[in-house]
């Protein structure tokens, strides 16, 4: 396949379809409002069924939930205990078609102890549990396993796979397999997947209202590209809303009281590197409130998460003392050396969109799954809500066929058969490793970590390396990245600005203690003269992500959401939003019903 770069230029023509959009007989037939890894999903559903096809978001891609989740993909080993194997066979279905054929270079195998504190009965009923999760997994699709059985560990056993596992915590364990995925990448990759196929996309250009007939049927969007200030409208037959959180925010531009209601709850993850804890397998652990994972990631582990009400603002959550410390104290009461905040490098907090029960008066229709809800509040709006990013295209081909009617069943969904870029040719370019890494003086780990990032794109970085061989090192302030890395983010990844980068395209907002900004002198010199940024732009973007760094630290300090809201709010956005209804506040949910949601999925 033609493999299409996320570039400016892209960007702009893809405006300028959307402009088009308006003429006559070149209304689209899809727009998706929300790029997250289900709007992106959406996206490539509907591009690849032949649909003239844009999806914009009003952020970076991935910038909301999508790049803010416990990087797993999993079938839900919790859902047993609700005997909900339908639930539970589709996420292994999807877990195990990403990566034995959609997305093999990004979603890696990660396998996990379950410990035990019963020799016994706990060992026969969890051993139950994994063993049907197995099954589950061995009869979903009718392909080879794409996983290991799991296996009984005595106390030794699984103190020789994870050492600093308390002696006392556990009498054995259950190993497991799951996945874990770089969420933010895997939604650029969508994204990219879906332009490749020729959908427009747009990041920072927000919907400030919906387009509607006089009997308030919705026809398109007026859109704002935040980047310009400029307000255009686009028409489309079918509009579809997958704005997670804020799902009740966008269906208010429409007009309607209709629709599906959605609340956020608060996950936490904290980092420590790698070296602090030893141990060669991740573990799962439950809580009075959560299920814990501690994941073992590239140089460092990932440990989250929490589920907490939260009721701030929704584009800047951020992790507050009180989440910190619980995920430490929870940790440690299986660890024999304890972390401590000083072993804390990063952190990240993400809300999870928590699906409501039935729908708002005046929803003319719903199809309803175990996890997400696809509505239509008024005709020619289609809303989604609910999921987990594991499940995210059946969530896409559930809100197509929805918004397309019976048009769905001449133009059915294609997608479980459609590699993402990067998937096409990669077991060649694993069989060239070594060539390559010998040519370009890389050692093993630089050659797993751009594979893993790239797959068969690598051959893009490397024709990138060939005219400018000084791209071929590692950053002297972030040597996880080379230099080829950063200028791709922005070459081909679709990224505008420091705060793209440094948060999406890499990891360096969380993995590294000072979020980046060691780096930000050589990253701003190597992506300024691809964005055609002058002196003044260079310095300007340079001070926007050190002030979001200094605010992201001090909230952290914070007790509580609220004072932590105040705090991070002393930073503004390198592109603010622009406010809708009267409010400059994007965290109001209209129509939201008074009380707390229930719990969603841990690790979405």
């Amino acid at each position: 396949m033609r493999t299409a770069p996320l570039t400016v230029q892209a960007r702009q023509d893809a405006l300028d379809a959307l402009r088009r959009s308006s003429e006559r007989d070149r209304e689209l037939d899809v727009l998706v409002i929300g790029g997250g890894v289900t709007g992106a999903g959406i996206a490539l559903d509907a591009v690849t069924r032949g649909l003239s096809t844009a999806v914009v978001e009003a952020q970076d891609w991935a910038s909301g939930t999508s790049s803010r989740s416990s990087k797993l993909v999993h079938g839900g080993l919790r859902y047993l205990q609700m005997l909900d194997f339908h639930l539970v066979r589709e996420a292994l279905t999807e877990r195990d078609l990403l990566i034995q054929r959609l997305a093999p270079h990004l979603v890696k195998p990660v396998s996990f102890l379950y410990p035990l504190e019963n020799r016994v009965w706990e060992r026969a009923y969890v051993g139950a549990g994994v063993a049907l999760y197995d099954t589950l997994a061995s009869v979903s699709g009718g392909r080879r396993r794409a996983m290991p059985i799991h296996k009984h560990l005595t106390r030794k056993g699984m103190e020789r796979l994870f050492p600093d596992l308390r002696h006392d915590a556990a009498v054995g364990a259950v190993r497991y397999w799951d996945a874990s995925v770089d969420d933010a990448r895997l939604v650029e990759t969508l994204v990219r997947t879906a332009v490749s196929y020729g959908a427009h996309a747009a990041s920072r250009t927000q919907v400030v209202q919906m387009l509607t007939t006089s009997g308030g049927a919705v026809t398109g969007a007026e859109l704002v590209d935040l980047e310009t200030g400029e307000h255009f409208d686009v028409r489309a037959r079918n509009v579809i809303n997958a704005t997670g959180v804020w799902t009740e925010k966008t269906e208010s531009l429409a007009g309607t009281d209709g629709g599906l209601r959605v609340l956020a709850s608060k996950g936490i993850h904290i980092v420590v590197p790698r070296s602090r804890i030893e141990g060669n397998t991740g573990l799962i652990l439950q809580t009075e409130k959560s299920v814990l994972f501690i994941i073992p990631w590239s140089r460092y582990w990932v440990i989250g998460t929490t589920d907490t009400p939260y009721e701030q603002e929704l584009t800047h959550p951020v992790a507050t003392s009180a989440d910190i410390d619980y995920v430490i104290a929870h940790a440690n009461e299986v660890l024999a050396r304890p972390i401590s905040r000083d072993d804390v490098i990063g952190t990240w907090a993400g809300l999870r969109p928590l699906l409501q029960p039935g729908t708002k008066e005046g929803t003319s229709s719903a199809k309803v799954s175990r996890e997400h809800t696809v509505a239509s509040p008024t005709p020619g709006l289609t809303v989604i809500a609910g999921g987990k990013l594991t499940t995210y295209r059946v969530m896409a081909k559930d809100a197509v066929d929805f918004a397309i009617g019976s048009r769905a069943t001449t133009l059915p969904s294609i997608t479980d058969d459609v590699p993402l870029v990067g998937a096409e040719g990669l077991r060649v370019v694993q069989r060239q490793a070594r060539t390559i890494a010998a040519r370009y003086g890389w050692d093993r780990p630089r050659m797993d970590h751009l594979l893993h990032r790239y797959g068969s794109l690598i051959h893009e970085l490397t024709d990138m390396i060939d005219e400018r061989p000084e791209l071929a090192e590692p950053l002297a302030n972030a040597p996880a990245y080379i230099g080829a890395e950063i200028v791709y983010a922005v070459s081909h990844e679709g990224a505008l600005h420091l705060d793209d980068v440094l948060m999406h395209r890499t990891r360096l907002n969380y993995e590294q203690a000072d979020k980046g900004v060691g780096a930000l002198d050589e990253i701003a010199d190597l992506i300024a003269p691809v964005l055609g940024w002058d002196a003044e732009t260079r310095a300007r973007e340079i001070a926007a992500y050190v002030a979001r760094a200094q605010a992201e630290d001090a909230a952290a300090a914070e007790p509580d959401d609220e004072s932590a809201e105040r705090v991070r709010h002393q930073a503004e956005d390198i592109r603010p939003l622009v406010p809708i209804g009267g409010t400059a506040d994007p965290g109001t949910k209209p129509g939201s019903p008074p009380g707390r949601g229930t719990a969603a999925p841990y690790g979405t």
